[in-house]
């Protein structure tokens, strides 16, 4: 099975003690969003989990010791984009992510680690023209240490604009005007491009759209072979491979106002509150009204992969 960490919140950015005793006590446990009662028990052995992945936006406190990870395959998505303060108010100077994101690829391999630049949003001060420079710069200064760029326009949930009330949609012919310029920034820093969950009509400038994490995405990182069931795949219209994860919503501390995990900073703070790095849960303890389940976990693996990766 694919251990997810990264798609309620950042745990390398802001729980990176946890998730090092959660592997040192060999379990970890998750709350089921839609059922909080409901609590699966994860059993942290490499011989059913077979990869552990990442999403964040800051994975420096994890990689200054990721030994305990010695015994387990990992893929990380790190995000990096141009905004400031006003959009991110707590993500780390893009200077010191981009540092992280070379250092990764020196521990992990850069096969191993992928470039998110997501959100794409427009607004007064974040022109197209703004983009166009920004993603260039990040794409040099990444060449070499990253195996793909994945970009995503804006999505407009209920909690985006209920916190970002400004933000609108990218329009089309925005959309295809940096769907071109990042395109073409990124054959020259050769990286591949990929969309998540956007239009096919951007394969038109040599966009991979066909999925950002998905089976294939996993097993050339990975050089393996998996048999990934369909419980896996949460997102309707998506490949990626984006079950199990062991995250909560609403306890990311970056504040992003973009963000879709975050209900409101005033929740992420009670929750980050209850926060204990001995808890067998990211936020809180169990209690007596809770219902824990083992989680049905077995390995994916059909066998490695023989043939060797081809840099991309």
């Amino acid at each position: 099975m694919i251990l997810n960490t990264g798609s309620r919140t950042d745990i390398p950015a802001f729980y990176s003690r946890w998730l090092r005793n959660r592997f040192q006590a060999g379990e970890v446990m998750a709350r089921n969003p839609f059922a909080p009662a409901r609590i699966s028990r994860y059993r942290l052995n490499p011989e059913v989990v077979d990869a552990v992945t990442f999403c964040t936006k800051n994975p420096q406190p994890l990689i200054e010791d990721l030994s305990f990870l010695d015994s387990y395959r990992s893929y990380w998505m790190v995000t990096l984009t141009p905004y400031g303060k006003d959009i991110e108010p707590y993500v780390p100077d893009k200077h010191a992510v981009i540092s992280s994101i070379q250092r990764l690829a020196q521990l992990v391999g850069r096969e191993r680690v992928a470039w998110r630049y997501d959100p794409v949003l427009i607004t007064p001060r974040y022109s197209a023209a703004y983009h166009q420079r920004a993603f260039r710069e990040i794409a040099s200064a990444l060449s070499g240490s990253v195996s793909a760029c994945i970009i995503s326009f804006i999505d407009l949930y209920q909690k985006t604009l209920r916190n970002f009330p400004e933000a609108r949609e990218v329009g089309r012919e925005e959309m295809y005007q940096l769907a071109g310029d990042f395109s073409a920034a990124c054959r020259e820093c050769g990286i591949p491009l990929k969309a998540c969950l956007e239009s096919p009509q951007l394969s038109a400038w040599g966009i991979d759209v066909s999925g950002c994490m998905t089976q294939s995405v996993l097993e050339k990182a990975l050089q393996v072979r998996l048999k990934v069931p369909s419980s896996a795949l949460t997102r309707k219209g998506c490949s990626c491979v984006l079950g199990n994860d062991i995250g909560a919503y609403s306890s990311c501390g970056h504040g992003c106002r973009y963000c879709y995990a975050n209900q409101d900073m005033e929740t992420v703070r009670r929750n980050m509150a209850q926060h204990d790095p001995d808890s067998p849960l990211l936020i809180g303890h169990p209690g007596p009204g809770d219902i824990i389940a083992d989680a049905a976990q077995s390995s994916w693996l059909q066998g490695q992969l023989s043939l060797p990766l081809d840099g991309c």
